[in-house]
């Protein structure tokens, strides 16, 4: 019965919009994963910025990841079809630009201004357009759904953001083995010059209705003022963005470790393990904990994801890596559906949407500790004792555990929301 509804969602539930926007997210995450999947270690070893690669991709990803709550202002004014031509627009230039730093062609440019200053420049940029993607797209999916196949339709948006992210890094892989790695930027540059070209040519323009949805940036800053006072809120979000100190560690830290000490040449294919793990295993592991209490799911989702790295660290194989990045797959699989249902838990009735525009939060809090961890742990350990940068890493996803368990248990009892 369940199968026959989804068959039915799938012809009736959906706008044409809804697969144009997704096919769109779909090869913008493969242009984005690419580009992720080499960034930290093209900074390093192509353009120069060895000691700070991880830091500058830290920061990258954190501006990507928290400038949407402001971004949706923007998908207000100037509606899903202008907005969406922009982030493509600056992801094609902002892409080229980054790829300019590694080649001859842009020497002139990099030394007349640094090469420092101008990768801080060109990463902001990009992140900066990149922002603008996620309130466009999870708008659109909501809006273009019945809501009978709204679940159905974040579920399809979530496999098709994975499947780009276990592609990218494999197209990254073949066009940096041919080409050059400063051609992966130069790849994601032209995808999204293409993505430009077809939300230009065949993305209808959604009505944005109810002048009550209507976002400005005083209201934005007010939502914000709003979450920042609720301690319950704000301290699950900095606990939380462990996992993601952790997760962002596959594409900072791991591609060094691989080529400098397992001397593993493709280590794109070993970044692509996690998007795939989440692909297979998000379904069975949704049914599995389905009737678990959602902090547990997390807690689960938390030591799962903390023994990966202890596995990576005291094994050194490539075999080893395989097994430890696909476990945190796991224990993301575990605790993602149910960390968006914590959330929505957490606020109050009427500004459960007010409070899962922060949701991304702990993604972005998570890339600018990695980044900053990445670096010291490389430069600190990776030449003498290698196995350390990930027993460091398992200290730190088990005190995030630890965290999280006084957490729950300080406001358990509690029985009004925050």
């Amino acid at each position: 019965m369940n199968l026959a509804k989804s068959i039915t969602s799938l012809r009736t539930g959906f706008a044409p919009a809804f697969w144009i926007a997704n096919s769109l997210e779909l090869f913008e995450r493969l242009a984005f994963y690419g580009a992720k999947a080499v960034l930290a270690y093209y900074l390093a070893n192509k353009v120069g910025l060895h000691d700070e690669a991880a830091t500058l991709t830290g920061w990258f990803s954190t501006i990507v990841y928290s400038l949407p709550i402001v971004a949706g202002v923007f998908v207000d004014r100037y509606g899903f079809r202008k907005t969406l031509m922009t982030c493509f627009a600056i992801f094609a230039i902002g892409y080229f630009s980054i790829g300019l730093a590694g080649m001859e062609y842009g020497s002139s440019i990099t030394q007349l201004i640094g090469v420092r200053n101008y990768v801080i420049i060109v990463l902001l940029l990009t992140a900066i357009g990149g922002s603008l993607i996620k309130p466009c797209i999870v708008g659109t999916v909501a809006k273009t759904s019945t809501p009978e196949s709204k679940p159905l339709g974040f579920s399809i948006y979530y496999t098709l953001v994975n499947f780009g992210g276990a592609l990218g890094p494999i197209v990254a892989l073949n066009i940096r083995k041919d080409l050059g790695i400063e051609y992966v930027l130069m790849m994601s540059s032209a995808t999204s010059a293409l993505l430009f070209l077809g939300t230009f040519l065949f993305f209808k323009e959604i009505e944005n209705t109810g002048e009550e949805d209507k976002r400005t940036f005083a209201k934005v800053f007010g939502e914000m003022v709003l979450v920042f006072r609720n301690f319950k809120f704000i301290s699950f979000l900095i606990i939380f963005s462990g996992f993601w100190l952790m997760f962002w560690q596959i594409f900072y830290l791991l591609p060094f470790y691989a080529t400098e000490v397992l001397k593993f040449e493709n280590f794109e294919l070993l970044e692509t393990v996690d998007a795939a793990g989440i692909i297979i295993l998000t379904i069975p592991m949704a049914a599995l904990v389905k009737k678990w209490k959602p902090i547990n799911a997390m807690i689960l989702g938390f030591v799962l994801a903390s023994l990966s790295w202890l596995i990576i660290g005291s094994v050194g194989t490539v075999a080893a890596v395989v097994i430890g990045v696909f476990l945190y797959a796991l224990g993301e699989a575990t605790q993602t559906p149910r960390f968006y249902e914590y959330v929505s838990s957490l606020a109050p009735a009427n500004q459960v949407g007010t409070f899962m525009g922060f949701a991304f939060l702990p993604v972005a809090i998570g890339s600018l500790t990695a980044g900053y961890l990445a670096d010291w742990l490389r430069i600190t350990f990776m030449q003498t004792n290698p196995s350390m940068m990930w027993f460091v890493l398992t200290g730190f996803g088990l005190f995030a555990t630890v965290l999280i368990l006084v957490y729950n248990s300080v406001f358990a009892t509690s029985s009004s929301k925050p």
